[in-house]
């Protein structure tokens, strides 16, 4: 069995969502930093459960807020990942109302949180930061190291088979 899913991800500008996707992918990384403008789309297919899960994965331009993406990037979206830049506090500030905007326009997709660049802080205090202001993210992860970053793909597909 074969299935395809259209992913975005989205997040602020500069929080790795090109870093991510480029590593999983096609397993590399650049310190290069290249600003995406619109939307850029990539293909992987991988299995999960058995079943072969082909990924269309949105690179859409990073905005400070969700709303302000074009929606006719986000129409289709099965899964989502929310990626922050745990060295930036501004990037998670308003992630529980950003992910209840998707939840809410897009009911039946599913959104994995990504915290990226792990490997730029102290894990367990970010954690304790995120928890003294009730926030939580699914995944610490490293496109630089690829600490998470199949993880992160392998979880969305299976939520959405």
């Amino acid at each position: 069995m074969s299935i395809s899913k259209k992913i975005v991800l989205v997040g602020h500008f500069g929080v790795g969502k090109s870093s991510l996707i480029r590593r999983f992918v096609q397993n590399a990384f650049s310190e290069d930093y290249i600003v995406t403008i619109g939307v850029q789309i990539h293909k992987k297919e991988i299995v999960v459960n058995n079943t072969n899960l082909t990924f269309i994965i949105w690179d859409v331009e990073g905005k400070d807020d969700l709303e302000k993406i074009r929606q006719s990037y986000l129409l289709g979206t099965s899964g989502f990942i929310y990626v922050i830049d745990p060295t930036r506090d501004s990037t998670y500030i308003n992630l529980e109302r950003e992910i209840d905007f998707i939840h809410q326009n897009f009911p039946t997709s599913s959104v994995v949180k990504v915290a990226s660049k792990a490997d730029l802080i102290d894990e367990e205090v970010f954690i304790k930061e995120l928890s003294a202001n009730n926030l939580a993210v699914d995944f610490l992860s490293s496109a630089k190291t690829g600490k998470n970053v199949q993880e992160i793909f392998e979880k969305l597909g299976l939520n959405l088979i």
